[in-house]
């Protein structure tokens, strides 16, 4: 690899370093908003995620092209100098990535028992639901009647 080729794959992953790290940012802040009472900050939230996500896209495709231009693989091999900018970035990358993926697999926990909460609440409200709570706080197998009517 040249070395300037060397140059632009450590720049392309600076950058990617970058938006990883607005990305676990932005991962918490979502995480922050579905905990919150502002859909509005959820559906902010929700489409810088999706912003920074293309803008990884687009890197790791430039980055997929350079390597293939110049016959690189990444990771790089242990024996390929490991304490070079390259590895010491794509390390840094993976790391990040690795964290990202586990906020966000959080952040979609959180929404799937939101889900099933308002769920659960309108099958209460129109009758449906299987088991609900009678005056004396026990469960019975079906409500009386429905809270609300249409």
């Amino acid at each position: 690899m040249t070395a300037d080729a060397r140059r632009r794959l450590e720049a392309i992953l600076e950058n990617e370093l970058d938006v990883a790290r607005e990305l676990t940012e932005s991962l918490d802040a979502e995480r922050a908003a579905l905990t919150g009472v502002s859909p509005e900050a959820v559906i902010a939230q929700s489409a810088l995620k999706v912003s920074l996500l293309g803008r990884l896209e687009q890197l790791e495709s430039s980055r997929r092209d350079l390597c293939r231009e110049h016959d690189v693989e990444l990771p790089p091999a242990a024996s390929a100098a490991a304490a070079d900018g390259v590895t010491a970035r794509w390390r840094s990358l993976m790391e990040l990535m690795v964290r990202c993926r586990a906020a966000n697999e959080v952040n979609g926990y959180i929404i799937n028992v939101r889900r099933n909460q308002v769920r659960e609440l309108i099958d209460v409200v129109r009758g449906t639901k299987t088991f609900t709570y009678g005056p004396a706080g026990k469960t019975s197998p079906k409500a009386l009647r429905a809270l609300a009517r249409a």
